[in-house]
């Protein structure tokens, strides 16, 4: 117990006030803070990179479903071109069909007609002796028929003319529509794809911006902690000198060294509490954007749907 006396009334003589133990110890903890800085900042970049890695996938994932969807609403059209192509055939040969089976039945009602016109002209021709008579009356009979025959063959290509003319009129303007219909999908395919790209540069060049002001802080920070480590000790090593050449000296600097020491621990704890304060922000900033970013999305899915 003496000797251990002794031992530390040598040693306040000879080094003062603060121990080698105590120096050692401050050492120790500022290696420690500045080695947990260190692997803060790692564990930053790390968390940054996952949430670049999320953001890339969630893009990627959102323009694969909007493929999706325009080649789905691609095939739903083919498939109903092809399905009013069909009908507008089967209507076309059922119309030319029917127009065919009602002159075929006229046909029949005109030659049943010719035929009993003929057996009643060669019953008058074998009741009548009056050649002259019989063959004025055939000619004239033929010459009928015929201005008939030509008449109803005249209405007939007149008929098919307008039908085959409707036809193509009618097969003009479905074509102009589903060109105008491709048209418009199109715009608003090619309008929503510019929106995403434009809010994801935006959200990128924001990330970046507070990437950079992160670092800078950061740099700033570990800037100012080894300033105040340095002057921490060039500190002390003058109280040191001093207080082995001033011992009456001692308290008044010991005083103001633990003053210093709280002005700086306050300092740094208002400083911590600043940052704190920006980072809050900054991630209130960052889900007010991607929530402004998904109203967007919202109103042109729901523009889209209307307009679809």
């Amino acid at each position: 117990y003496l000797a251990r006396k002794f031992f530390y009334l040598w040693a306040k003589i000879t080094f003062g006030q603060v121990l080698p133990s105590k120096a050692r110890c401050l050492y120790d903890q500022k290696i420690l803070q500045k080695a947990f800085g260190e692997w803060k900042e790692q564990w930053t970049v790390c968390r940054e990179k996952k949430l670049s890695l999320r953001a890339d996938n969630h893009y990627r994932h959102l323009l694969l479903n909007l493929i999706f969807k325009a080649w789905r609403t691609y095939v739903c059209q083919q498939q109903g071109k092809r399905n009013k192509y069909y009908v507008a055939e089967s209507h076309a040969k059922r119309q030319t069909l029917l127009r065919t089976w009602q002159h075929w039945l006229v046909y029949v009602d005109v030659q049943r007609t010719k035929h009993g016109m003929q057996s009643v002209a060669l019953a008058f021709g074998k009741r009548s002796c009056l050649r002259i008579s019989w063959a004025v009356w055939r000619r004239q009979h033929y010459q009928k028929c015929s201005g008939h025959k030509m008449n109803i063959l005249a209405l007939q290509h007149w008929a098919q003319s307008l039908q085959f003319r409707a036809w193509l009129q009618w097969r003009e303007l479905y074509l102009h529509t589903q060109n105008e219909k491709q048209k418009d999908t199109r715009a608003v395919t090619h309008h929503q794809h510019w929106e995403l790209r434009r809010c994801m540069g935006a959200w990128l060049g924001y990330l970046n911006l507070h990437r950079v002001k992160k670092r800078q802080n950061e740099l700033a920070q570990e800037f100012h902690q080894s300033r105040r480590l340095q002057r921490c000790f060039s500190d002390w090593q003058l109280a040191w000198e001093c207080r082995r050449r001033m011992r009456a000296h001692g308290r008044e600097l010991e005083k103001q060294a633990a003053r210093i020491a709280l002005w700086r621990v306050f300092a740094h704890w208002k400083h911590y509490v600043v940052l704190c304060v920006e980072e809050a922000q900054q991630c209130e900033l960052a889900e007010k954007h991607y929530k402004c970013h998904l109203l967007v999305l919202q109103k042109y899915w729901n523009r889209w749907k209307s307009r679809l």
